[in-house]
């Protein structure tokens, strides 16, 4: 039996098109917002991007600042996807007294992996990347969030688990920095790569895979020497 498209006048069609309409939208606002920045882009070449009528925007974002601010929404909710999987056996293991330092060591590896993943795969993964430079740069709405997001869903994490294999407080100075160290090398991926030595590098699958082969390597070294200083 064939189940038909539409219900009660159609509804299932008009959300299917206003929710298309939505995510044109903010792919359109992506590309722009990362182009041109806040202030730069304007709700008319995002409207005419996404190929709707400009009241659209209003309708589904309230103004501008809505969008944008729905923009850093949409970033947060990708990385709590990608986490998702990951950060109970991060909670679990920090609950338990007898977690050993290979258990520990092998999380912080998957915790860096799944970060390179988050920053160099992905639909407007350029966009992205360098939505997020100008919105540090230009201090725009909703920075905050963003902060906020990375420091519950990646730092936060990577700090337990390596303040844990050292043995210290995670309030610890020295830990805190340790785990900039270990965070900036992902991180430094997160430049547009249109740059030389990025675009030398490459973001390709394979350059993907080297990059946590890298990170691995990387961090396995840093974690055994932690083990046999304590």
């Amino acid at each position: 039996m064939i189940e038909p498209q539409t219900t009660g006048r159609g509804r299932p069609a008009t959300q299917a098109r206003g929710e298309d309409s939505r995510r044109r939208i903010l792919e359109s606002a992506l590309d722009l917002f990362a182009a041109h920045g806040y202030e730069g882009a304007s709700t008319r070449q995002i409207a005419e991007g996404a190929g709707v009528n400009l009241p659209a925007i209003q309708y589904y974002f309230g103004n501008k600042e809505g969008l944008y601010r729905a923009i850093i929404e949409d970033i947060v909710a990708d990385t709590e996807r990608h986490m998702a999987g990951l950060s109970p056996r991060v909670r679990a293991a920090l609950d338990r007294a007898d977690v050993t330092p290979a258990e520990l060591t092998e999380l912080l590896c998957d915790m860096l992996e799944t970060f390179v993943t988050l920053v160099t795969s992905g639909a407007q993964v350029e966009s992205r990347r360098l939505f997020f430079a100008r919105a540090e740069v230009e201090e725009t709405p909703g920075l905050d969030r963003l902060h906020d997001n990375g420091m519950r869903q990646i730092f936060n994490p990577c700090l337990a688990l390596l303040a844990r294999l050292h043995g210290r407080s995670e309030a610890d100075q020295e830990m805190t920095m340790r785990t900039m160290a270990l965070i900036g090398q992902v991180v430094i991926f997160c430049s547009n790569n249109k740059r030389p030595i990025l675009a030398a590098a490459g973001l390709d699958g394979e350059s993907v895979r080297l990059i946590k082969l890298i990170v691995r390597e990387h961090t396995l070294a840093i974690c055994r020497a932690a083990v046999s200083a304590r």
